[in-house]
């Protein structure tokens, strides 16, 4: 017997069931409206966050960045949680110069941070292209694009900024992926690649053979996850064509009250791979 959860998503129209969350969301923020945390996204206070991530043995054994339960994560307002809040930041940062960007490709788009995007590339007259593989409950509405990150329905260099956050990690061709990711970005254009990491591997960590849900939580730290990345995630996204920059947190030069506000983790690393301009 299906859970109610489970059956209203099935009989509610997801246009519908996105409105309703948006609403659910609205007032859960009211109740916990506050001055401990700060969410810039949707640029309120709260009295706190919420925990978020799992708390799996191999997260701590491999000092997992990106993964694992994080107190302080999820903003009761809007949802974002603390990689989206440092997603805004890195977006907003002058010296990345990210934005503004003429054309934005955002895969598997959080709906907090997309809202924000949709809404500054609205009064910059820019475009905002949103893509998922497949349509998970509630959680997006009709506006996103189903699309296959290997083979994305785009002409070569479309894309000003590409974001793609906490996805590769999911995909069996991963390279296969940022090759991709390369193909349809302009020449001299960055994106935001994020995935989940260990400093503790020099190689990241894949095999085949484990397809079970549950042993894919014990390898990789998550069921639907396909591999461990490690310290070469670099050098896996030069191998597709990329040259990248990789910003600390403390790069940002953001004051301790901020970071502790906004539930950040100090640890996270920002990925920014850009294609290098075409030469004769």
């Amino acid at each position: 017997m299906a859970y109610p959860i489970e059956f209203l998503k099935k009989i509610i129209p997801r246009n519908a069931g996105y409105f309703l969350r948006k609403i659910k969301l609205f007032v859960r923020g009211l109740f916990y409206r506050g001055t401990n945390f700060f969410c810039p996204i949707c640029n309120k206070g709260y009295r706190t966050f919420f925990e978020g991530g799992f708390n799996l043995a191999v997260i701590g054994e491999y000092q997992i960045i990106g993964a694992g339960l994080r107190k302080n994560a999820i903003c009761p307002g809007c949802a974002s949680n603390d990689r989206d809040r440092l997603l805004y930041l890195a977006l907003n940062d002058k010296n990345l110069k990210l934005l503004p960007a003429d054309s934005i490709l955002h895969i598997a788009p959080e709906p907090s941070l997309a809202g924000w995007i949709e809404t500054k590339q609205r009064k910059n007259k820019g475009s905002y292209t949103k893509g998922v593989k497949y349509h998970e409950g509630f959680y997006y509405g009709n506006d996103v694009q189903l699309m296959d990150l290997l083979h994305l329905p785009f002409d070569d260099n479309s894309f000003d900024l590409l974001i793609c956050n906490h996805v590769l990690e999911h995909i069996p061709d991963d390279i296969g992926a940022m090759r991709e990711i390369h193909r349809v970005m302009k020449p001299g254009s960055k994106s935001i690649l994020q995935v989940p990491w260990s400093p503790l591997l020099n190689k990241t960590f894949e095999d085949n053979s484990i397809t079970k849900p549950k042993e894919r939580e014990e390898k990789f730290g998550q069921f639907d996850h396909v591999r461990l990345y490690g310290t070469d995630y670099p050098q896996r996204l030069e191998s597709a064509g990329f040259q990248v920059e990789t910003i600390s947190v403390s790069q940002l030069n953001l004051p301790d009250n901020i970071l502790i506000s906004y539930g950040l983790n100090r640890k996270e690393i920002i990925f920014v791979a850009k294609k290098l301009m075409q030469t004769r």
